[in-house]
């Protein structure tokens, strides 16, 4: 025989469910503020709510103080949310796994600065996660992650890493200037088929202790008289090879001066 009162239980937490699912769309700030500090919102209709975009940021701290928020989907939810307060957000990336926050900097809707906030937290983490974490990152995550990871020890991440789609020639010229740059990694750009043929790389290489002198020697004829004395400023290349590169320059001018260019 059923429970009376557990038929009674039952159709009261219908009631109330459909009650709330109903506030959810109301267009009242009120009411929406009464749904989110409600304590019997349940999981799913914390993110029908959350998949409104015009919460207001009082709505999305109060859901944030909600038993519901505990569940991690809801975290990263209200997290993500475009309109959620600063204050609220940044304390719960603390708190996200790795591949959460990678998807939190991947999101296009996540502010700006929340997005960097994830890419800190997950760079600042790199050393503490698994290479396979590590590898998965390099392939699929944001270009400044990607980027963190041109410097890892192991090779197959770098080369991962090299390859993200997000990756950017300005992302790649910096780690090229880092002091952790490994001759592997100086390797792989000098001959990579993409980023050799950046200028900007060319220089950065230029600049580069690690860099092949088959690699220098070319780079060195490719580049405008200007962009390699530029290069030659603050690099780390061994102080024959800089004055070799700067007697290069000076022929070059004075070539030009005796065409009249």
């Amino acid at each position: 025989m059923d429970d009376p009162f557990t038929e009674t239980a039952g159709r009261k937490a219908q009631a109330a469910d459909a009650m709330l699912e109903k506030l959810i769309h109301d267009p009242s700030p009120d009411s929406l503020k009464a749904v989110a500090a409600d304590p019997r919102l349940n999981e799913d209709l914390a993110l029908a709510l959350l998949n409104r975009r015009d919460l207001p940021r009082e709505v999305l701290e109060d859901l944030s103080k909600n038993a519901v928020a505990q569940h991690r989907k809801v975290q990263l939810a209200v997290a993500m949310h475009p309109r959620s307060p600063r204050h609220v957000s940044i304390p719960i990336i603390r708190r996200l796994y790795t591949f959460e926050l990678m998807q939190m900097a991947l999101f296009p809707a996540v502010a700006a600065d929340v997005k960097m906030a994830a890419e800190e937290t997950l760079i600042g983490r790199l050393k503490t996660i698994s290479s396979g974490e590590r590898f998965a990152l390099a392939k699929q995550s944001s270009g400044r992650v990607a980027a963190a990871l041109l410097l890892d020890p192991e090779e197959r991440i770098m080369r991962a890493a090299l390859l993200n789609p997000r990756m950017t020639e300005l992302l790649i010229a910096k780690a090229l200037k880092a002091e952790e740059a490994s001759a592997v990694f100086v390797a792989a750009v000098s001959h990579h088929e993409k980023w050799s043929r950046r200028n900007d790389i060319k220089m950065a290489l230029l600049a580069q202790e690690h860099t092949p002198f088959a690699k220098i020697l070319q780079f060195a004829q490719e580049l405008p008289a200007r962009m390699l004395r530029d290069a030659l400023l603050n690099s780390r290349l061994k102080p024959n090879v800089k004055s070799y590169l700067r007697a290069l320059v000076e022929q070059r001018g004075r070539s030009q001066a005796r065409r009249g260019d």
